[in-house]
């Protein structure tokens, strides 16, 4: 089963960004955030997750969602059945998602996600 784990917001300036979020919505880091990412979750442990990603090109989609997997290669074999497609998408090696587009070519990513992040939010999630 998916769900929606979080909202990929694209931005040019991550740090400004990160204090606003927070600000605005009472979310805190879910760890200590990258050169140019970061995943907010709500300070209560209940909700959406708002991950910002800094973007450079003018030209670059800003806005995406992730769907959390349990198992991945199961959902994106299930959505590819449904009418999504492979988007042609250079990642590391170890990446943890699969870029789909739907049906329009919105684009979306299936994140095989780690047990503590579905559910109950321990710690950090």
């Amino acid at each position: 089963m998916l769900k929606i784990g979080s909202i990929v917001w694209g931005v040019r300036d991550l740090a400004r960004a990160m204090t606003f979020w927070m600000a605005a919505l009472d979310y805190v880091p879910r760890e200590a955030p990258d050169e140019d990412w970061v995943v907010l979750i709500p300070r209560d442990g209940a909700g959406v997750q708002l991950a910002l990603k800094r973007v450079t090109s003018p030209g670059a989609r800003r806005h995406h969602l992730d769907l959390y997997a349990e198992n991945q290669e199961a959902e994106v074999a299930r959505l590819l059945a449904l009418g999504a497609s492979r988007v042609d998408w250079r990642s590391e090696p170890d990446a943890d998602f699969v870029v789909l587009a739907d049906p329009d070519g919105n684009r979306f990513c299936v994140v095989q996600k780690e047990v503590r992040w579905f559910g109950g939010r321990q710690g950090q999630h």
